[in-house]
């Protein structure tokens, strides 16, 4: 039986943090849930006390907290610096807006064993049980040059054009696949694997920090596997409605490409994002007018890179 903890990050999280703890007694089920960390950036609302409340003999939850909000990647290093990993088989991280189905956690612990894996990602659903893209592959300015050309849905339905992977047919059936990355709202990382790749890059405030994860991760030889037959509820974030969000995220996807292949690789996704974004806010779209102003403002870079 494979020992697992849970760690979640939340901030201003008590409208779903009951939900997610109250899901894993069951989600655990077939695992054996040596404990479940909540790491709380500063919340202002009742996050902490919640968490504090749910806790008994069979949700061993306790809460860390950060001293500020720090961001996701800092909330989680934070967590599994709470825990003990040599006692750990593997560590499940967790948007408190999620809700874990019955035992998805020993699904998403064994899909680890094969030689290899560090990381596994569940099948995630939207709450009306529609299924909620989160696959990815590997970031390359022609990926970058096609969506903006078509945008990323179409691209993702159409062979390997796209960087979202949004064909269904790669979500369903009882098999699984490597991916380059996926969405970081839940993911499964070995113990061993955490150790060698060590801890989320904590200079990405908000997004782009699981992907600078598994992207190292498969520097050094582990493989991400999508597991559908794990399968997570996410509630989701507001990204695509809040203008803010969305130009950190698009901040962030440039940040990490330039960081990876060096500044003129870098200067043509720059460009090639700012194509995209520039066609979409052209239609009216508000978050991709804020996406394009940042990009092109140093000053309003620096400020949502700060969060």
């Amino acid at each position: 039986m494979s020992r697992v903890a849970v760690v979640i990050v939340t901030y201003n999280s008590a409208d779903v943090i009951e939900g997610c703890l109250a899901s894993l007694p069951d989600g655990a089920k077939g695992a054996r849930l040596s404990g479940v960390v909540v790491a709380d950036n500063a919340s202002k609302d009742e996050s902490a006390a919640i968490s504090d409340r749910m806790a008994g003999p069979g949700l061993p939850v306790r809460t860390v907290q950060v001293g500020r909000n720090a961001g996701y990647a800092a909330a989680i290093n934070a967590g599994v610096a709470a825990l003990d990993l040599d006692a750990l088989d593997a560590i499940l991280v967790l948007n408190p807006d999620c809700r874990v189905r019955p035992g998805s956690l020993a699904v998403l612990a064994e899909a680890l064993r094969p030689e290899g894996r560090g990381i596994t990602a569940p099948r995630l659903l939207n709450p009306d049980g529609s299924l909620q893209p989160s696959l990815r592959r590997t970031p390359t300015i022609l990926r970058a040059l096609i969506e903006s050309v078509i945008g990323g849905n179409l691209a993702g339905r159409i062979g390997s054009l796209g960087e979202l992977v949004t064909d269904p047919r790669h979500y369903e059936g009882p098999d699984g696949a490597e991916w380059a990355w996926a969405t970081g709202a839940a993911m499964m990382i070995s113990a061993k694997a955490w150790r060698e790749v060590g801890p989320w890059d904590e200079s990405f405030f908000l997004y782009s920090e699981e992907t600078e994860f598994t992207l190292r991760a498969a520097d050094l030889g582990w493989t991400l596997w999508y597991e559908p037959s794990a399968v997570i509820e996410h509630i989701g974030g507001d990204s695509g409605v809040n203008p803010a969000l969305a130009a950190l995220l698009v901040v962030n996807k440039v940040r990490l490409f330039r960081r990876r292949h060096g500044s003129i690789p870098g200067a043509i996704y720059y460009l090639a994002v700012i194509l995209g974004e520039a066609v979409r806010a052209l239609t009216g779209r508000r978050t991709s007018r804020e996406s394009v102003a940042t990009l092109l403002r140093p000053s309003r870079r620096l400020q949502a890179q700060a969060g």
